[in-house]
């Protein structure tokens, strides 16, 4: 279906580009571009007019079927009242839309390249911010229509290798294997760092180890992969203890970029960006400069000829527009890492490897903060690992489950308790702008009141015990929205928003735009369930109310599964 969005916005452009070209028959696209994304305000510079005038201008070239009213309100702005009529059909279509009124694109892939743990590592909560957004930002393009192609982009090459072969051998092959197959990775790491720094033979014995699998020797490489693909089964089972859709099959590390520095580095002197500065084989994008106004350079190739992250990072986006044929391809790395990719990007788009038409974005985030608003830290001062504050959180919620009155079973009760940890967790991040740092408080995000991940699966879980409630069946196709309270309007005009609310998460690549979203539509509901007797009043009131309950459920569970929120029917 074409949603109500869509409907009012393709007049409203309409009538922006009758106006525009009246002004001037050759229209330059990115005037277009402008007032289409800005409104009247860009489309009043372009004319040369008052905003309000150019309002009044607007109302007479637009298409007013369905408005009841309109008003030309502030510097500008153009209140729409829709008529019941057209609120009522744009309802009844929605419940038969599966969709809800969100459309698809063909044909388009995104490349996303997210969470990027390192090797013989535990995942930490430094890992939970580019997890969470990707993994929903992955979900949002597929159900949009996209191919999606997940990129995690773990840290498995380099100098601390030899070191982690060694300490492998120095252990044997099974007790290692035994080690690292429950998920112990920080202590081998930690034990292989050690005797690295006491033990000038090991030293010796680990750098002569890194020349060895550089160089391809089979042995060392076999002892290589024992660490990557123990270290890849514990990153499964994390992502499946958060409930995130990345697979092994998605693990596309530093080492598989290894055979394609050597062209990089080959092809950016063909085309005369290499210079040498200091020993080293360097980029210079234009505009980049240090705090001396002195030109940055992005080191290519090390003065020992050693290649740096940016010869990786250029690899792997030539790749993923030659091979992968992405139209687009998203970064979700922290915030500190923003001029590295703005460099990368611009070296790329300088030697003919990213495409105009490919959109290539750095996906920021902000920290994840202890109550002191510090790093988030143990009490000892340690990281916290992703799967301990997962856990806590799950007894947590169990704990607050037992609180309730309930007929679930102990196994119910810890499976219930994990959906709700999952969404105490992820909404806390999602639901915050991801450029913004966030205070991680488990009380306040268990929390089933507020602004909560829990909060919105027990408004769902609310709205489907209306339905198991029910003593006589409902007909959902004999449903009339006539919308006669004014809280009923209210909820009915949230539920059509919900195609902007997707469309908006995704233009700003903003899962926060999606949450708070979903947060107002819950409010939404709570008023009018407060204002409007369902199961109690009489036909067609009844049946109009139980429909927009099942819209608000339907929307409230596809929103929370879009962000990768498990939406429970009973809580």
């Amino acid at each position: 279906m074409t949603s109500t969005y869509d409907v009012l916005l393709g007049r409203l452009r309409s009538a922006f580009d009758a106006i525009a070209k009246g002004a001037d028959p050759v229209l330059r696209p990115s005037d277009r571009s402008d007032y289409q994304a800005n409104g009247v305000m860009a489309l009043a510079k372009l004319r040369g007019m008052n905003p309000r005038d150019t309002a009044a201008l607007v109302l007479s070239h637009l298409d007013l079927e369905g408005v009841a009213d309109v008003e030309v309100a502030g510097p500008g702005f153009l209140n729409l009242t829709l008529t019941t009529e057209f609120l009522n059909e744009q309802l009844r279509t929605l419940l038969d839309d599966e969709r809800l009124g969100v459309g698809t694109l063909s044909g388009r892939i995104a490349v996303i390249d997210y969470s990027a743990p390192n090797v013989a590592k535990e995942m930490h909560v430094g890992h939970l911010r580019s997890t969470v957004i990707g993994d929903a930002l992955a979900r949002m393009y597929r159900f949009r229509g996209y191919q999606v192609i997940s990129r995690n982009h773990v840290g498995d090459w380099g100098t601390p290798f030899g070191m982690l072969i060694e300490h492998l051998l120095d252990l044997g092959e099974d007790e290692a294997i035994a080690s690292l197959s429950i998920g112990d990775l920080d202590s081998f790491y930690r034990g292989a760092r050690a005797k690295f720094d006491s033990d000038d033979a090991f030293k010796e014995r680990s750098r002569a180890r890194v020349v060895a699998l550089q160089s391809g020797d089979a042995e060392t490489r076999r002892l290589w992969q024992i660490l990557v693909d123990e270290s890849v089964a514990y990153f499964a089972d994390v992502y499946a203890a958060l409930d995130v859709t990345l697979t092994p099959a998605d693990v596309v590390g530093e080492s598989y970029y290894n055979d394609m520095l050597e062209d990089v580095v080959s092809d950016l002197d063909a085309a005369g960006l290499l210079v040498e500065s200091g020993g080293a084989l360097c980029v210079f994008p234009e505009g980049f400069t240090n705090r001396d106004g002195e030109p940055l350079p992005l080191i290519v190739q090390k003065s020992d000829e050693g290649f740096g992250y940016a010869a990786t990072d250029l690899a792997a986006v030539r790749d993923r527009v030659s091979n992968l044929h992405a139209d687009e391809i998203l970064y979700v790395v922290g915030a500190p890492q923003g001029q590295h990719f703005e460099m990368v990007f611009a070296v790329a788009r300088a030697a003919g490897w990213l495409p105009a038409s490919v959109r290539c974005e750095h996906v920021a985030f902000g920290n994840v903060l202890g109550a002191d608003r510090k790093m988030l830290k143990t009490r000892s001062g340690e990281t916290v690992k992703l799967v301990g504050l997962l856990d806590e959180a799950i007894q947590r919620a169990d704990d607050a489950l037992a609180l309730r009155s309930n007929n679930l079973s102990q196994d119910e009760r810890r499976h219930l308790a994990r959906q709700i940890a999952r969404a105490a967790v992820k909404y806390a991040d999602l639901s915050t702008d991801r450029q913004h740092d966030y205070v991680f408080d488990l009380d306040r995000m268990i929390a089933f009141e507020g602004d909560t991940g829990p909060y919105l699966q027990y408004a769902h879980a609310r709205l489907r015990s209306i339905f198991r409630r029910l003593d006589v069946p409902w007909d959902p196709n004999t449903a009339i929205f006539a919308l006669h309270h004014d809280a009923e309007r209210h909820l009915a005009l949230g539920l059509l928003a919900f195609p902007e609310a997707v469309d908006a998460a995704l233009a700003t690549l903003q899962p926060h735009r999606l949450s708070g979203y979903l947060f107002d539509l819950a409010q939404r509901f709570t008023t009018f369930y407060e204002a409007c007797p369902v199961l109690s009043a009489t036909e067609p009131t009844r049946t109009e109310r139980l429909a927009l309950c099942e819209l608000t459920a339907r929307t409230l569970s596809l929103g929370l599964s879009l962000l990768g929120i498990e939406a429970p029917d009973q809580m």
